[in-house]
């Protein structure tokens, strides 16, 4: 993987655990935040660390901010604060911004002033806990669109120690195996003939509806 620089504006949950996350995977991470606290308790999790004011030109600036491959503003409960920051790294020529919105209308106008991603924390955590709570041996999913996604499923008792072919997903769930999480271990684009094991995972894709169907299996 290409290292790359990342910029986490804001080090609440939230920020720190984005800046975590890129940084365990070898990323470089400088974390911003007005508070000195919030800045002293992320340190361990990011490469570098600062206190400044992510509103005033001058202080991203001093930064070099738009030398990085993408800057993320993760700040709390200050709207006004998300959208001026968002509004001064487009400015700068900041290349990829990623912001996180308090709710649908700060959304809206992250989107407008420029804003390459915008995360709904909140949001996107209710449905994925509504979809675990709905179909409870889904363990994991990426929404691909409206209609697909790719969903981490552990199998059903009955489907343990038989192969793909005699399980003959694909004709019976309309969905499509593309890859199976066994011990650890990850087979992609598993071999009919492949044996899937209790305790297995399945990663598999198709419409929503029909992994719905295919995770409720007892």
């Amino acid at each position: 993987m290409a290292i790359k620089q990342y910029a986490v504006i804001g080090l609440g949950r939230f920020g720190t655990s984005i800046a975590r996350r890129l940084h365990e995977a070898g990323q470089e991470v400088l974390g911003i935040d007005v508070s000195e606290e919030q800045v002293e308790d992320a340190d361990l999790y990011v490469t570098h660390a600062i206190v400044a004011d992510s509103t005033e030109e001058k202080a991203l600036t001093s930064i070099g901010i738009r030398n990085f491959d993408c800057v993320i503003v993760a700040i709390g409960n200050d709207m006004q604060a998300s959208i001026l920051t968002v509004m001064l790294l487009k400015d700068l020529g900041v290349k990829k911004i990623i912001a996180k919105a308090l709710g649908k209308r700060h959304g809206k106008v992250l989107e407008h002033i420029g804003a390459d991603w915008i995360i709904y924390p909140e949001r996107d955590m209710g449905e994925r806990v509504a979809n675990q709570l709905l179909s409870p041996n889904m363990l994991n999913y990426i929404e691909l669109s409206k209609e697909y996604n790719i969903e981490e499923i552990m199998i059903p008792s009955k489907m343990a120690e038989k192969n793909l072919r005699e399980l003959d997903i694909r004709a019976k769930y309309n969905v499509s195996v593309i890859a199976i999480v066994s011990e650890g271990d990850i087979i992609i684009s598993p071999s009919p003939d492949q044996i899937i094991h209790k305790g297995d995972l399945l990663v598999v894709i198709g419409n929503k509806d029909d992994l719905a169907n295919f995770s409720s299996i007892e």
